[in-house]
């Protein structure tokens, strides 16, 4: 039975906080067979990882994958260097980005898609500690505005009845 709809393996929940997400990008991962049944059975980390272009390849390192329990000596390296699979043009286009300085490539989510391994990618720009902190006030005043209107449309209730 073939699979079908989204599963996801890992989320990179530090990168919304680190970086301010311009772009995202799906690609495919080259996986050896070991590392695929790891990843089914939900085993994964992308602490620490991030991809680069190298010769016009991109790479993603740094992406811990642990050793298959029930694989033999065909075992895989947790952190080896994977390739990912993006179109020529996307490519290019991040080779574009990525030289006009101040970006990097940020691994956003790892996920099935169909029963393939898929990478969520992201096109990111690095945040000062200013900018964090603008933005954990944002969210603050924002939470207190949803409570202020909340009450408000529960003490009309209260009114109408």
């Amino acid at each position: 039975m073939k699979e079908t709809g989204r599963k996801v393996i890992a989320q990179n929940r530090r990168a919304r906080h680190d970086y301010t997400i311009l772009d995202t990008y799906e690609a495919g991962v080259a996986l050896m067979g070991t590392e695929v049944k790891s990843l089914r059975l939900g085993r994964a980390s992308l602490v620490d990882s991030f991809a680069t272009i190298d010769d016009g390849e991109v790479f993603l390192r740094g992406l811990h994958i642990p050793e298959y329990t029930q694989g033999s000596w065909t075992n895989h390296e947790p952190r080896r260097t994977r390739k990912l699979l993006l179109h020529r043009g996307e490519i290019e286009r991040l080779i574009g980005k990525i030289r006009e300085g101040g970006l990097t490539l940020v691994p956003m989510s790892l996920y099935f898609s169909d029963g393939k391994v898929k990478l969520e990618l992201a096109l990111a720009r690095g945040k000062r500690a200013y900018d964090k902190r603008a933005d954990l006030a944002k969210r603050d005043a924002d939470r207190e505005i949803q409570r202020a209107y909340g009450r408000a449309v529960k003490g009309r209730a209260r009114e109408m009845r």
